[in-house]
Formats: structure tokens, sequence, C-alpha cells
């Protein structure tokens, strides 16, 4: 977890963010490219068991998203026992907090309330502005075949949805 703090750290004062600086920030943190490339530019990016990805959006908002705790469905395609994986997953994510929390952003860490798209996305959830920055990390299963996920993301603040990758 100590390279997503890290990472963080790193992206945080990075203005303008875009994909060509927060992929040079990953490279020189030594973390290894994952091979997937869009505009010439690393989008997925590997350290001790941590995957990461940059992402721009068609509004030009870029979102850097790390996954620090992942638990995969069993072999029928599903949970045995949803509830108990969310748990493991909220229980990850408070785990995780602290280390947000007593980094060097903390100073400029300010809580930022939830909205409803975040209730529909999330599990469970803490979210930050920092600077012109949202900071989000929480529990996610994008659907119910997929894996639960503690996933942290550094993306611009704006206030209308991201929808569409580019």
């Amino acid at each position: 977890m100590a390279a997503v703090i890290a990472m963080l750290e790193q992206l945080g004062p990075v203005a303008p963010l875009t994909a060509e600086a927060a992929a040079a920030r990953f490279s020189a943190q030594e973390w290894t490219p994952g091979g997937k490339t869009r505009d010439g530019v690393q989008t997925s990016w590997d350290r001790d068991g941590i995957g990461a990805w940059i992402r721009t959006w068609s509004s030009g908002t870029v979102t850097v998203s790390f996954t620090v705790w992942i638990r995969d469905v069993d072999e029928s395609g599903y949970f045995d026992d949803l509830d108990a994986v969310y748990e493991e997953g909220e229980q990850a994510l408070a785990d995780f907090l602290p280390e947000i929390e007593r980094s060097s952003l903390a100073g400029r860490l300010v809580e930022a309330e939830q909205t409803l798209e975040d209730e529909d996305e999330f599990i469970a959830l803490k979210k930050w502005t920092l600077d012109d920055r949202t900071l989000t990390a929480g529990v996610i299963q994008p659907d119910t075949d997929l894996p639960v996920m503690v996933v942290v993301a550094l993306e611009t603040a704006t206030t209308t949805a991201n929808t569409t990758a580019t």
C-alpha cells in the first residue's frame, strides 16, 4: 500500500493532471508498465500486486485509479456469501484509510460529501477534495459476476458525470 500512497503524493501537486504526467510519475516510481497504451501513453501499471490505470475521459478529466484489494468470484462465477465478501472489502478499506489520512496529503484533504452517484457505485467509501481534485477510496463491485475491489481514485474535480473514456 505504500506504493499507492507514494504515487498519490507524487500526483497531488501535478498541475494540470494529464495522462502523460501521470505516466511519467509511474515510470519514475518504478511501476511496471502493464502493456496498455492509449494515444502513445502507457495507461496500465503494476507494482507489488497493485494495479493502476490512467483514464482520460471525453470531458478531458484524467482519473488515476488503483486496485488495492480484490476478491474474485468463486468457481461457480458468483460468491457463496456475498455479504461476507462485502464485509472483507469494507475491512480492507478501513485498514487502508489510515494510510491516506497519515500521508503528507492529510493536511490538504477536506472530507467531501457523497453524491447519489457515489452511493450507486460504491458499497462503502470515503471521499475528499484535494485542491482541485477528488480523492475517493471505496469498495466496489461493478456487476454481480465481477470481483469485489477496494479502489482509490484521484481525479480532477468536475461537476459533470464522466461516462465515456477515450
